[in-house]
């Protein structure tokens, strides 16, 4: 191993960094982090912190874990790896098809497909549910709608049917076919409804409008996050996925619940959809499903969608989509021993419980702070706060101030993410009382230095 120094003076030399500008990483260099333990992280210079983002809304049994860590040890010595093509299996992969199945049971789901991370989660529902309209006598259904300020992670499919132009801009033109509908979002939107119920309704009918204008026997599916994560931890009212499944009904489009984020406890229940009452077609999974220790994926069907590729007579329901790596014995014996950990400590229960702590703090701290325009989450452990320079007229805070309280957030003793004009969080779901004040605490120190 090179010495601190070294690491030091080569960081981002030769390693471009994903969701950054490289010119920029080269002049200010990423912080390294050396190790974890628990809920904490530690960079190369020893400075500990709480890692309050998570990893990456991913890391729900934080760092510790010691039986999903033999676990990986005991399959690595056993099988290393094996191709799960068709032909070929691997004991762990049949039990974790299993064990996810039955996670999502009260969802209506029925059969598994494993990928290698969420983008992958995401591509496969996409294909699949046009190749579920072609089965059904449908060819023409390839059209995708979706909501803005949503995110689908970063493949051609998943950034065409993200709602948010950064992801996009760069690298277009996209997938054609792809029409984004505002989104549920109080605070802003552009009907100015500051009434979650009635913007609700208004985003429904916006979103009917739109399948008429298109056709709807040209719409395939209608992708949303239960809570909006990366977009700034937008939570819906409790009507709009309800108005939505039923206008999906109405036309025959399918619906995907894109539980990357939201699946496995993070919400303070197993799943975001159940949040809200309403039973997809489909659901995209990844992050909680290994917390991390291994990159995997799974996108789920319920029964009506699997019964129509299982009886399928023709030969096109064969499924000519896949990766190297779905369905890795290693780390389906992460799924299988993450997800047992994950029901042993009753992850989602700690996570409504500290997630109701943290989002009462962030409302007495937007008391205290008038830069604080919005505070969103209350549902498990993702919450936002959004920034404003002025709260009249909420203009967005600058990114000079912003850095400036991430950077002082951290050096008092907590990792935060920014992402726009918000700080997010979405610490492991193992957390403590004490680590949600000491959160707090930190973010406090943050504000006050802006």
């Amino acid at each position: 191993m090179k010495d601190i120094q070294e690491l030091k003076d080569l960081n981002a030399k030769q390693i471009w960094h994903p969701m950054g500008h490289p010119g920029d990483l080269q002049a200010n260099a990423p912080t390294i982090i050396d190790r974890a333990e628990g809920v904490r992280i530690t960079d190369i210079d020893g400075h500990e912190t709480i890692d309050a983002v998570g990893g990456l809304w991913c890391a729900n049994l934080g760092y510790s874990n010691d039986v999903v860590k033999q676990a990986i040890s005991d399959q690595l010595s056993k099988l290393p790896y094996y191709s799960a093509f068709a032909g070929t299996s691997n004991a762990p992969a049949i039990e974790a098809a299993e064990t996810v199945v039955n996670f999502f049971k009260p969802d209506g789901m029925a059969r598994a497909f494993f990928t290698s991370g969420g983008s992958d989660s995401v591509e496969t529902a996409l294909r699949l549910s046009r190749q579920y309209h072609r089965l059904r006598g449908q060819p023409q259904r390839i059209k995708f709608l979706s909501l803005k300020k949503g995110y689908h992670g970063t493949h051609f499919g998943g950034a065409s049917v993200n709602g948010n132009a950064r992801f996009r801009t760069a690298y277009e033109p996209l997938l054609p076919g792809c029409y984004h509908l505002p989104s549920p979002y109080s605070y802003r939107n552009p009907f100015n409804e500051s009434d979650p119920a009635k913007l609700a309704q208004l985003v429904a009918q916006t979103m009917e409008d739109e399948i008429l204008f298109q056709d709807p026997s040209t719409i395939a599916a209608f992708i949303l996050e239960p809570i909006q994560g990366a977009g700034g931890v937008i939570v819906y009212h409790e009507s709009f996925m309800k108005l939505a499944r039923d206008i999906c009904d109405k036309y025959g489009i399918l619906m995907i619940s894109d539980e990357v984020i939201t699946g496995f406890g993070r919400t303070g229940d197993w799943s975001g959809a159940r949040h809200w009452g309403v039973q997809p077609d489909m659901m995209t999974t990844a992050k909680g499903i290994t917390s991390a220790y291994f990159p995997v994926g799974a996108t789920l069907l319920n029964a009506k969608v699997a019964e129509t590729f299982e009886s399928d007579q023709s030969g096109e329901g064969g499924i000519f989509h896949g990766y190297t790596y779905s369905a890795h014995p290693v780390g389906m014996a992460a799924v299988n021993a993450c997800l047992s950990e994950t029901l042993r400590l009753d992850l989602k229960s700690n996570a409504a419980a500290r997630g109701t702590q943290l989002y009462n703090g962030l409302k007495t701290l937007q008391e205290e702070f008038d830069v604080i325009g919005d505070v969103r989450g209350g549902h498990g452990l993702m919450a936002a706060i959004e920034l404003v320079s002025d709260r009249g007229t909420k203009t967005p805070m600058d990114m000079p101030s912003l850095k400036r309280a991430h950077k002082a957030c951290y050096q008092s003793g907590t990792m935060v993410r920014m992402g726009g004009n918000n700080l997010l969080m979405s610490p492991p779901l193992t957390l403590t009382e004490a680590d949600v004040s000491k959160i707090l605490d930190d973010l406090r120190v943050g504000l006050k230095a802006i």
